[in-house]
C-alpha cells in the first residue's frame, strides 16, 4: 500500500501505521530527555542502574543456587530489569535504540550520545561493582555459585559461538526495549522486561554490564581464578558485539523502517528556531 494511502487510512496524517507513530512519538519524546541529561544526572542514573542490576543477579544467583536450573533463575533476574523499568535508570545497553533514533532525527547530538554512554557504562560498572561487594559480604552461601558463573563467561575462549553471543545478547536486550516502548501499558513492558530476562540471563547469553557484575562478585570472593585484567580482555569484546548486535541487529532494521518518518521529524528539527529543535524538555534538562 502506498504512503498516500497510508497517510488516508491512518488517524494520523504521517507515513507510517499509527502504532508505530505512537511508538516513534514516546521515543523521541523519551531519548530528547534523556541525552539532554547533565553528566551528574547522567551518572546518577547510571548508577543506580548497576545497583538495581545488581538485585537482580542477586535473585538470579539465589535460584541458580538453590534449583541448578538457569531458566528458572534467568526468570528471577527479571528483578533487575523490573527495577530499570520502574526506576527509571539507565543501563549502557538500553542505550541504543532510543537514543540513537533521537540523534537520527536530529532532536540531539552525536556528543550527547557519547556522553550518555560514556557516562552510563562506567557509572553501570562502578554501581554494580559495590552492591556486588555487598551481596557477597552478606550472602556466603553465594560465593561458589558466582564463582562458577563468572567462570562460565570469563573462561569462554573467543570463538564464533562466543562472538555470536555477544551479538545476541546486544539484540535481545534491545528488542525488549523497543517492546516496551511499542505499548503504553505497563503490563506489557512489564512482559518485556521478563523476556528480556529470560533471553539474557536464562539462556546465558554474554552481555557486557550483567555478566561484570558475576564477575565482580566472584573477585570480591578473594578466591576467583582471574583478575581485573582477565576481565578487562574478556569485556572488550564483550561490549563491542553488544553494541553491534543492539545497533546492526534491532536499531538499523527500526530506522529503515521509519525512514520516512525519520526524515519528516529532521526536517522539522532543521526548520525550528535555534534550540527549539531539541525538545520542549531541554530548556529545564540541564
Amino acid at each position: 500500500m502506498g504512503e498516500t494511502s497510508q497517510r488516508e487510512l491512518g488517524d494520523s496524517d504521517r507515513p507510517i501505521e499509527d502504532e508505530l507513530e505512537d511508538a516513534f512519538a514516546r521515543m523521541i519524546d523519551e531519548g530528547t530527555q534523556r541525552l539532554h541529561r547533565t553528566w551528574r544526572e547522567v551518572l546518577a542514573t547510571g548508577f543506580f542502574g548497576g545497583t538495581e542490576v545488581a538485585m537482580g543477579v542477586l535473585a538470579y544467583l539465589s535460584v541458580l543456587h538453590a534449583t541448578h536450573n538457569p531458566l528458572l533463575a534467568g526468570l528471577a533476574f527479571a528483578i533487575g530489569f523490573l527495577a530499570l523499568l520502574l526506576g527509571r535508570s539507565e543501563l549502557f545497553t538500553e542505550g541504543f535504540l532510543v537514543p540513537v533514533t533521537t540523534v537520527a532525527a536530529k532532536r540531539a547530538s552525536v556528543p550527547q550520545l557519547l556522553k550518555l554512554w560514556t557516562g552510563t557504562l562506567i557509572a553501570n560498572l562502578v554501581g554494580g561493582w559495590v552492591l556486588m561487594w555487598l551481596i557477597m559480604t552478606a550472602f556466603p552461601k553465594l560465593r561458589a555459585q558466582t564463582i562458577e558463573s563468572a567462570v562460565h563467561y570469563i573462561a569462554a575462549p573467543i570463538s564464533a559461538e562466543t562472538i555470536a553471543l555477544t551479538l545476541l545478547g546486544g539484540m535481545a536486550i534491545t528488542l525488549m526495549t523497543r517492546m516496551q516502548h511499542g505499548t503504553d501499558a505497563m503490563v506489557g513492558k512489564i512482559a518485556a522486561a521478563i523476556a528480556g530476562a529470560f533471553l539474557l540471563a536464562g539462556l546465558q547469553m554474554f552481555h557486557s554490564i550483567l555478566d561484570s557484575l558475576l564477575i565482580f562478585g566472584a573477585l570480591a570472593t578473594g578466591s576467583a581464578p582471574f583478575g581485573y585484567l582477565s576481565w578487562l580482555s574478556w569485556f572488550g569484546y564483550t561490549v563491542l558485539g553488544n553494541v553491534v548486535g543492539g545497533l546492526g541487529l534491532v536499531t538499523l532494521l527500526r530506522l529503515v523502517r521509519s525512514k520516512d518518518r525519520l526524515q519528516e521529524e529532521r526536517e522539522e528539527a532543521e526548520d525550528a528556531p535555534d534550540g527549539a529543535g531539541d525538545g520542549p524538555e531541554s530548556a529545564t534538562a540541564d
